[in-house]
């Protein structure tokens, strides 16, 4: 009797594709992975788009410097500007930078109006951080200096992740760290020295793909499938994100940002960066579901060897329906979350539901939530498939039956075989 493991599992599929069709995936992965290089390569920007956007910024007043600085007096009194008619209580705090050319020194930023908002409620020691304008030689507040907090919750969620997913967690997090280096020294610069955004994020978005997955999950083909099927995926997002992006023809200037970006970079496209952002944005559900079916299957075929290729399907696609409704569910509540002051200020228009959803801010969290689903449901029968066919077959299942018995040859699954059972037992 043959023992199975995992490692037998993950090293020796060859199924129903046999060994040329495992051959012909790799093929397609390794130019797949050749024009991704090739494409960072190409579009790897030289910083002239980013300088010249701070340049811009800077002469518009638009950018300012920012240091650290402790509050050290915080008092109240008669506005500035107060007439004999109304009395009005500004509240005036001085600071202390502790780094830039006024270090050590104390600084005035101002009076606020008590009751106006625009100044938290600030007391002597608290930690903020404070605008500079040099051309001026102006100080203000900026905002509250939370970065020790923010550290501690980043240390305390890595002890967490490896303490659960011990190696696997620690890989987890290098690979979240190349990709947050992939956003911010790659696509963003690179979108800013005029390269096309949504060819810049398709390829930052196949290699955060490459990297991650293999980083995370290791070299083995339970990974190559999720790859594969993640790649097919965001193929068709892209394709169903692009036609609606172009019929629904948002503009991109419906948030503060919109407007103030055009200033600075002239040769932005904002149309492209908001279907660039949504081809990212699914990226990161995609290789989650991806990875869950070509695991569940390997783990069912591990299980039990001698199931065949229909009832690896049909058994994949049962699980990856339930985690497609939680995941759906999850993208909506994302962006919603996200959106909460926003759904506040259309709740005080007393506009109708279907006016709130045709204006750009909310229609394109609804098309990115929408076409990113459709990629994510396609995703489910594409690494299903994929793997099922790479685990089973009839070399397979000859060598699970006994001898002198005759294997059928597996049958094609039929769309009822994933719907759920008459009666559930409870």
């Amino acid at each position: 009797m043959v023992g199975h493991s995992h490692d037998d599992v993950r090293t020796s599929w060859a199924g129903e594709l046999g060994r040329s069709g495992v051959m012909a995936i790799r093929a397609v992965l390794g130019l797949l992975a050749v024009l991704t290089a090739l494409g960072v390569v190409w579009l790897w920007p030289d910083g002239s788009g980013r300088e010249a956007a701070v340049e811009a910024a800077g002469q518009l007043g638009l950018a300012s410097e920012r240091f650290e600085a402790v509050v050290d007096t915080v008092t109240e009194g008669p506005c500035s500007y107060t007439t004999g008619d109304e009395t009005r209580i500004c509240r005036t705090v001085v600071a202390i930078p502790g780094e830039g050319p006024d270090a050590g020194a104390l600084v005035d930023l101002g009076e606020f109006e008590v009751g106006q908002g625009g100044l938290p409620d600030l007391a002597p020691g608290d930690d903020i951080v404070v605008g500079y304008e040099p051309s001026t030689n102006f100080y203000f507040y900026a905002d509250r200096d939370r970065r020790l907090p923010l550290l501690v919750l980043t240390a305390v969620f890595a002890v967490v992740v490896i303490a659960l997913g011990r190696l696997r967690g620690a890989m987890a997090l290098v690979a979240m760290a190349l990709t947050l280096v992939t956003l911010v020294a790659f696509v963003a610069p690179s979108v800013l020295d005029g390269h096309d955004p949504v060819l810049v994020a398709v390829v930052a978005s196949s290699a955060i793909a490459f990297t991650t997955l293999y980083l995370t999950h290791g070299l083995n083909p339970t990974t190559t499938v999720a790859l594969v099927g993640t790649l097919a995926a965001l193929g068709l997002t892209l394709a169903v994100s692009s036609a609606f992006f172009a019929v629904a023809q948002f503009s991109g200037l419906a948030t503060e940002e919109g407007l103030t970006l055009p200033i600075l970079s002239e040769q932005l496209d904002l149309a492209s960066l908001l279907l660039g952002g949504a081809i990212i944005g699914a990226l990161g559900a995609l290789d989650d579901v991806t990875v869950t079916q070509a695991a569940t299957v390997a783990e069912l075929r591990h299980r039990n060897p001698g199931l065949k290729r229909s009832q690896l399907i049909t058994s994949g696609i049962r699980v990856g329906r339930e985690h497609i409704a939680s995941t759906v569910n999850t993208l909506l509540l994302a962006y919603a979350g996200a959106s909460m002051p926003l759904l506040l200020l259309f709740a005080v228009t007393n506009q109708s539901l279907d006016m709130v959803a045709n204006s750009e801010l909310v229609a394109v969290e609804i098309a990115r939530t929408l076409c990113g689903s459709i990629g994510l449901v396609a995703a489910v029968p594409l690494t299903t498939v994929l793997a099922a066919s790479l685990l089973s077959g009839p070399a397979s299942d000859a060598a699970a039956a006994p001898e002198g018995d005759t294997v059928e040859a597996p049958a094609t699954p039929k769309w009822s075989d994933f719907a759920p059972p008459d009666e559930l037992d409870l």
